[in-house]
């Protein structure tokens, strides 16, 4: 959208919001770089020019604006439709994959050189990995800076500089303040919707931006109504769950407000932060376009006065690729209740056990490993199901089905529809929830039936999948207006007093 001056030119002169992330404004006259809803009077026109991300406005030498905090404004929506190397890419770099394992590392895990990916990257978002890397470390860095007691030498570790001097260049250079200036402003910020500092040691407070409207409606109630024992709760308004992490593990809590998803993280070492709030932000698809994408659905005469009624849902999605195709396998042909049963006595018997002082989680999911070694005959499944369970987690544990952000949905679809027992159903769930893709339908599933007859839609999965042609790519937003037709949990948030310990 960048190259669009006159679309771009229109957002800022409207601070439309809706933008942010799109692109970024850099004003040639101060060197500064803002959001497009930036608050202050915009510049003049010819003062204006426009990049595509954050680390190309660094890369060009401008300088963060105090005032509207760019570098903290919501991913672009382009990287949640797409699967090409380029969003694939950008999916890694968030997961914090070029701070652990470099350049060579993100590009073996692409399948392209490194030149490549450098090369694909520049050409599309005017800076390459290293720098867009960087753009993320100082966020992070900022974060740690505004919101924790830490000292500045454990901030610079924590946020994946290699030492305290560059981290301090960086800094500086960044945001046009020294770290320990940025500390003192923080109260100043945390009363302009910043992230705020928390009173427990070891815990992280902060906001996580969207674009508007949210309806948190589906999204949390999904996740509090197939929540797993031990591993996912509803407490005091959030909705709080274990996060199995590179360098250990955490426990976060997401809380629905009507401009933000409030956000606390407990983490056992903070250089886990960055991935932490990439995985919290994909589990809610903060970063989706809801009005492009609620545009296109009211396309279709018959969802219209759904999206209308109770527009911008998300599809609620994962922290954790297999972990959810774990529990998409359990879940098969079951109830909710039976998923979550199966579920809570794998994760009683295999889980790693964590401490939780503030509710009642007592496991991070087992991961493909730990599962690997179970047996068979200690499931209470058919005989087919737990064939279909231990080949897959074999599949996993061994490198040879990848379902992380590297990895195409197209090639995931097809590996896994290789294995046994899995249709046609699971395949497009997993894709939907675990791999991302916006597209996933699911005309098979009886509760998108039973709403399609009601609506008056063709309710066979033909005739569905022929009429849903005209949703693509955003067929995976219209599963959630479908599902939001019948009376079940999944579309319902419990009180703010109910304590729902799935």
């Amino acid at each position: 959208m960048h190259t669009d001056t006159e679309r771009c030119l229109r957002a800022v002169r409207s601070k439309d919001a809706r933008f942010d992330g799109w692109f970024f404004t850099a004003v040639l006259t101060t060197r500064v770089y803002c959001r497009p809803s930036c608050p202050v009077v915009p510049p003049k026109d010819r003062n204006m020019t426009f990049y595509p991300s954050a680390a190309a406005c660094q890369q060009a030498g401008f300088r963060a604006c105090k005032r509207c905090r760019p570098d903290s404004s919501p991913g672009s929506p382009e990287w949640n439709h797409r699967a090409d190397l380029v969003a694939r890419a950008m999916r890694l770099i968030a997961d914090g994959v070029v701070d652990r394992e470099g350049v060579p590392g993100l590009a073996a895990r692409l399948g392209y050189s490194a030149r490549q990916v450098e090369r694909q990257l520049l050409a599309e978002l005017g800076a390459g990995p290293l720098a867009l890397a960087r753009a993320q470390r100082a966020q992070t860095a900022r974060l740690l800076i505004e919101t924790t007691a830490l000292p500045m030498a454990d901030i610079a570790f924590a946020a994946g500089f290699s030492s305290i001097r560059t981290f301090n260049d960086t800094v500086r250079e960044v945001f046009a303040l020294a770290p320990k200036e940025l500390r003192a402003r923080a109260p100043k910020r945390a009363a302009d919707g910043a992230a705020a500092a928390s009173g427990a040691s070891g815990v992280i407070s902060l906001r996580l931006p969207f674009r508007a409207p949210l309806n948190p409606d589906n999204l949390f109630g999904h996740l509090i109504a197939t929540g797993v024992p031990g591993v996912e709760e509803w407490r005091d308004g959030a909705y709080r769950r274990t996060l199995s992490l590179p360098y250990g593990h955490g426990i976060v809590a997401l809380t629905p407000r009507p401009d933000h998803i409030g956000c606390r993280l407990s983490l056992t070492d903070p250089r886990d932060l960055t991935i932490a709030i990439s995985r919290c932000r994909r589990l809610l698809d903060l970063d989706a376009d809801p009005a492009a994408i609620d545009d296109q659905l009211r396309a279709d005469p018959l969802l219209a006065p759904l999206v209308d009624k109770a527009p911008g849902r998300r599809v609620p999605r994962t922290v954790d690729e297999a972990e959810f195709a774990v529990r998409a396998v359990l879940g098969q042909q079951v109830s909710t209740a039976a998923a979550r049963t199966h579920a809570a006595r794998l994760v009683t018997a295999h889980g790693e056990p964590v401490d939780d002082p503030e509710g009642g989680l007592t496991h991070l999911f087992p991961g493909p490993e730990r599962l690997a070694s179970l047996d068979p005959e200690s499931l209470a499944l058919p005989r087919s199901r737990r064939t279909t369970l231990t080949t897959l987690v074999r599949h996993l544990a061994d490198g040879d089905l990848a379902l992380g952000s590297a990895g195409g949905w197209d090639e995931a679809r097809a590996r896994l529809t290789e294995l046994p027992g899995f249709g046609p159903w699971t395949v497009e769930v997993i894709a939907m929830r675990a791999l991302g893709d916006p597209d996933a339908f699911l005309p098979s599933d009886l509760g998108i039936r039973r709403s399609a007859r009601e609506l008056g839609l063709p309710h066979t999965p033909a005739a569905l999948t022929a009429r849903a042609a005209a949703w693509r790519p955003w067929r995976a937003y219209a599963v959630q207006y479908l599902w939001a037709v019948d009376d079940h949990p999944i579309n319902f948030i419990p009180a703010r007093d109910a304590q729902v310990r799935t």
